[in-house]
């Protein structure tokens, strides 16, 4: 089986631990280690056998059947700290990262180590969630055995606020059509086969028809969009069955016309979808001698999508249908990509001092002028299952070239990013279309208008309490390092949502370990401010629907240009947005 990620997810914590005095080591042995205990997120159940080790395995050990583990620190050396044997050795803080695994078991991806002073009467408690599995069998309608099936799993991915179909794992099935997908977090699924050609000389006849299993998609749907979700909680096996069906597939041709030589060098990117409906399932190659696609389909009707990347990309849409025998045609005419120009309107109230930074190109060193200097835009595909490239800003030609394009926007639709090192971007439009609640669309050849973008540095403030939050302690032995985020950060997270009908931009603020925060910088608008126990790494908040969850869990503020507010927070406990720990 193929590996679903590259590599398994490890927990990582960091534990701030600090070495006491020689005297106070002479007092207690316990003071020069690190004790702790492994267990099992969902039922609290010690983990044995779990691999704890730091980063470069200096320290490594395995739990035992208690699931607890321990490791002996190294003793400071007086003269490496800065002490004399007179003195005593100065208290000495460290940093210790560890990682605990074990195979059926994955990292919290929104799980960090608590801030804590090294006590050697408390225990670390490391966790870890078990996997969940989707395990099942692909069958024939006949009693032959099938070939190997390669099938992939797509999970409902977030980012950015946004929800999209991601391929995370892809297996194929053995000798008697069992397969299994392992390391999967909890999440929501969709489950197919890949096509597969029939190429058993027994059963092939060279002069006929080519036979082959068209894709499936679970339980039985005919295109990825319709097909069944498989909705899966930490540590649950989905078992399902497949059932393929063969099919004659008949060969296919479509010839490509392009508007200019060398268009296609960068190589096609070509997709196929049933009936027009995207999402994988099908393919067709370009051969490039034939200068056409090619492949085998068998009947039914397609869309079917063409396109090369960079400064000459072009981009080709054709519907086809196959019905009983081979087709070639019709040609598909490729045009340019879209080149988008962007229009930047300054409304700032102080002077910029940020200076004239330098690009250098082909070797050459120029000057950037303009708002390129502080501005950056992309295009991140929006359809919900993305299988275009993101599109970014064409570098600067020479000197005094301050002009934006989004350069080479093949046919979809688009969120558009834009990030700023100065003020805000108060409008960001495409004629009549806010680009900060819609998407763009970009057309075959078509193009698209403009885009507008007004900059202002009004901003406004947001500070306050997080309530609950207990101060660390103080003075030596002491530590308020939070690992992985770094000193003077607690792992409380705070983000602010603007409404929907508000200008404001969403905002995320790290909480100090006293509970305050502030946010300086902040687009007016109205926010809903909601602070977590712990960072969200799937918080889809521009979807209605999960936003009502959180209607009553944090209060709405709005702020003016120029204005400052304070508020008091209570933190959500939850695992994941929606769902109670």
């Amino acid at each position: 089986m193929l590996p679903l990620l590259s590599h398994r997810v490890i927990l990582i914590f960091s534990l701030a631990v600090c070495l006491s005095s020689a005297r106070s080591l002479a007092q207690s042995d316990n003071a020069e280690a690190i004790r702790g205990i492994v267990i099992n997120s969902m039922t609290h159940e010690p983990i044995a056998r779990t691999l704890v080790s730091s980063p470069g395995n200096r320290l490594a050990t395995l739990t035992n059947s208690e699931g607890r583990f321990e490791f002996a620190l190294p003793k400071s050396d007086p003269a490496s700290d800065g002490g004399s044997p007179s003195n005593g050795p100065r208290r000495n803080q460290s940093v210790y990262s560890l990682m605990a695994r074990k195979p059926g078991f994955l990292a919290d991806p929104n799980g960090q180590a608590p801030s804590f002073q090294t006590d050697p009467s408390k225990d670390v408690t490391l966790t870890l969630i078990p996997e969940a599995l989707i395990v099942g069998t692909v069958a024939l309608p006949t009693a032959e055995a099938p070939d190997s099936i390669t099938l992939q799993i797509f999970r409902r991915l977030v980012q950015d606020g946004h929800s999209h179909w991601g391929a995370v794992g892809v297996t194929r099935s053995t000798s008697d059509g069992q397969f299994r997908f392992a390391d999967l977090p909890a999440g929501t699924y969709k489950l197919l086969t890949n096509e597969l050609l029939d190429r058993d000389p027994l059963t092939s006849d060279p002069r006929g028809p080519l036979f082959g299993y068209p894709p499936v998609y679970y339980p039985n749907a005919p295109d990825f969009e319709s097909a069944s979700t498989i909705q899966l909680a930490a540590g649950q096996t989905q078992t399902v069955s497949l059932s393929l069906v063969k099919q004659p597939y008949y060969r296919v041709k479509v010839p490509l016309i392009e508007p200019v030589a060398d268009a296609l060098a960068s190589g096609v990117t070509v997709n196929v979808y049933w009936h027009g409906h995207k999402g994988p399932g099908f393919s067709l190659g370009y051969n490039n001698s034939e200068h056409a696609i090619e492949g085998m389909l068998p009947n039914g009707s397609y869309t079917v999508e063409a396109s090369s990347f960079g400064p000459n990309g072009v981009t080709g849409m054709e519907t086809i249908t196959v019905k009983g025998a081979s087709m070639e045609g019709p040609r598909m005419t490729l045009v340019p990509n879209a080149s988008i120009r962007v229009n930047v309107r300054e409304e700032f109230t102080s002077t910029d001092h940020t200076g004239t930074p330098q690009w250098n190109i082909d070797g050459r060193t120029i000057a950037i002028t303009g708002p390129r200097r502080y501005l950056n835009l992309s295009l991140e595909p929006a359809d919900d299952f993305g299988v275009g490239r993101t599109v970014s800003l064409r570098n600067p030609t020479g000197s005094g070239d301050d002009g934006l394009v989004m350069e080479g926007a093949p046919a979809g639709t688009y969120w558009v990013s834009v990030h700023s090192s100065r003020g805000y971007p108060a409008s960001v439009r495409s004629g009549n279309l806010d680009l900060q609640r819609r998407p763009l669309v970009v057309g075959v050849g078509g193009g698209a208008s403009p885009i507008e973008i007004t900059m202002r540095d009004d901003t406004s403030e947001i500070s306050g309490t997080v309530e609950g939050i207990t101060p660390p302690p103080q003075g030596p032995g002491s530590s308020n390092n939070v690992p992985g985020q770094g000193q003077g950060q607690s792992r409380v997270h705070i983000y602010c949502i603007p409404l929907p009908d508000s200008s404001g931009q969403f905002t995320q603020i790290w909480v100090r370990p006293d509970g305050t925060f502030d946010s300086q910088g902040l687009a007016p608008g109205a926010y809903r401010l909601l602070a977590f126990d712990r960072m969200q790494t799937e918080f889809e908040y521009l979807n209605p629907e999960v936003m009502q969850i959180y209607e009553s869990k944090g209060p709405v503020v709005r702020v003016a240009g120029g204005q400052k507010e304070r508020v008091q927070l209570k933190v959500i406990s939850k695992s994941a947005p929606g769902t109670d720990e």
